[in-house]
């Protein structure tokens, strides 16, 4: 026996795009439920390595309707986020249901069918929320490094007592590798290899550095998006690409000594590591901070698919599909789509579709759902 629910929307994901598609909708008197395969609500934020901290200020990060709780020019920590998003949902009672994994979207008469084991939802609409964070990439020839290297994809790395004593190569020159090379330079010998992303001109945490977080804000969210020629000739670097460096730059590298090389890590000769100029590399740790590639195969009917593996959607809205949405992807809209500070706006806009697209009466409640039984 299966049951089954049925709503106007279901929305997959409960992290920050989730729950601000979630707090709109519920705005409007639309029913719908959030689900989301964490235990608790953000613990998406908890999981990531224990130093992290968030590259915005605190007056940058809060979600429509709350303000994020702390002096505005501080930095929070990846639990002060996953924290605030619990009270958020809290807060405005999000009808949020945790622990609960979609292991498929299909379609069934009309309409979307999320399956989530013995649980089904059938709805007319369904927001995909998950994120990209989900399939952490690695080159093929990692499987050919010696077994006594220690392999860490950057989505599984917490803290340095998962090393190895001994030299180090972080793999991936962004935001993530640097910060990670930084921290593993405390105790080890690193190497940091990869491609220049470029990097921002002044600190993160300073004055300058925070009027110049305003201006990108601005200039992600008016200037570089798909409705402009220069954003839609920066959404394929900005995806494919790493982001720049933000809290440790060129210098502070440098300062740690960490061994920045510009060439690129390609294959594994004698079980080590070797770059493109040949060299070969003895270290005892590897940290490959690749990213991550999207992975959309649990949806099980054809929607378009844009050549960088991302569907193609106009301001979340597939129009190859009616009633199916995204959020939270990497330059949804505008540059400012992968900044917490611009989840809301994305967020908004693919809710008043939502409700542009089927009005429904003002009191009606989130908790409005039919209960079955299917064999």
């Amino acid at each position: 026996m299966q049951q089954v629910e049925r709503y106007e929307t279901v929305i997959v994901g409960g992290g920050q795009a989730g729950l601000s598609v979630g707090y709109h909708l519920k705005r409007q008197g639309h029913p719908f439920v959030i689900l989301d395969a964490s235990e608790r609500v953000g613990d998406s934020w908890r999981e990531r390595w224990d130093s992290l901290r968030l590259y915005s200020p605190a007056s940058r990060d809060g979600l429509p309707g709350m303000p994020f709780p702390a002096p505005r020019t501080t930095y929070p920590t990846k639990d002060e986020m996953g924290d605030y998003l619990d009270a958020y949902a809290t807060c405005f009672e999000l009808p949020v249901r945790s622990g609960v994994t979609v292991e498929m979207l299909t379609k069934e008469n009309g309409r979307y069918v999320v399956g989530a084991g013995a649980e089904r939802f059938e709805a007319d609409n369904v927001v995909v929320a998950t994120g990209v964070f989900k399939r952490p990439y690695t080159p093929e020839f990692a499987s050919e490094l010696d077994p006594s290297i220690t392999q860490l994809h950057s989505n599984d790395y917490r803290n340095l007592s998962q090393l190895q004593a001994g030299p180090t190569l972080v793999v991936g020159a962004s935001h993530s590798g640097s910060d990670i090379a930084y921290e593993a330079a405390a105790s080890h010998d690193v190497v940091l290899s990869g491609t220049d992303t470029g990097q921002i001109p002044v600190p993160i945490e300073s004055r300058r550095g925070r009027m110049g977080f305003r201006v990108l804000v601005f200039a992600g969210t008016h200037i570089l998006n798909v409705d402009t020629p220069l954003g839609r000739k920066m959404r394929p670097h900005v995806r494919q690409g790493g982001g720049p460096l933000l809290r440790y730059r060129r210098k502070d590298l440098l300062a740690a000594g960490i061994e920045r090389v510009l060439a690129r890590t390609v294959g594994v000769e004698r079980g080590l590591p070797v770059l493109d100029d040949g060299r070969v590399l003895d270290v005892r740790n590897v940290v490959w901070c690749t990213g991550f590639r999207p992975d959309f195969s649990w949806v099980r009917f054809p929607f378009e698919i844009g050549d960088d593996g991302y569907p193609v959607q106009y301001r979340g809205r597939v129009a190859s599909s009616p009633g199916l949405y995204f959020a939270g992807l990497p330059f949804l809209h505008s540059f400012a789509s992968m900044l917490i500070a611009g989840t809301g706006r994305d967020a908004e806009r693919v809710a008043r579709h939502i409700v542009k697209e089927r009005p429904v009466q003002l009191d009606a409640r989130p908790d409005d759902v039919v209960r079955a039984a299917v064999s």
